[in-house]
């Protein structure tokens, strides 16, 4: 789980740089700004959360025992990473505006990620 998190961390890492630069050069003049300020929103936390989950990672190699809440966390931002951000990159590139609406469930993802963080720090010693 620790590689994992750690890998999935910077790919989404990696790729949220790549996507926001690939914004700001490639699609600057192809989309309109409120399209750009969509996709940069995605960036955004997808950058957010792939910390969060490297984070994640550290904490779980610092435990002799793993909380079902940190591994939770974990994979509840990963999930909120691909519907979050993705529905919000598929949004602002297509434009079809029902895919606003697949979006506060991966926000809902992120909140269990928080939560579910923080419930793990509470049994941390």
């Amino acid at each position: 789980m620790i590689k994992l998190f750690l890998f999935m961390g910077s790919i989404l890492a990696g790729l949220s740089v790549a996507g926001g630069a690939f914004a700001s050069h490639a699609l600057k003049d192809k989309l309109s700004d409120r399209a750009l300020e969509i996709f940069e929103t995605g960036t955004k936390y997808q950058m957010y959360h792939a910390l969060a989950l490297i984070l994640v990672a550290l904490l779980l190699t610092r435990l002799e025992t793993i909380p079902i809440t940190l591994s939770s966390a974990g994979y509840a931002f990963i999930i909120g990473v691909v519907i979050f951000s993705g529905s919000l990159y598929a949004l602002s590139l297509t434009g079809i505006k029902w895919l606003g609406a697949i979006a506060p469930i991966g926000g809902a993802a992120f909140l269990v990620g928080w939560l579910s963080l923080a419930i793990a720090a509470t049994g941390i010693k």
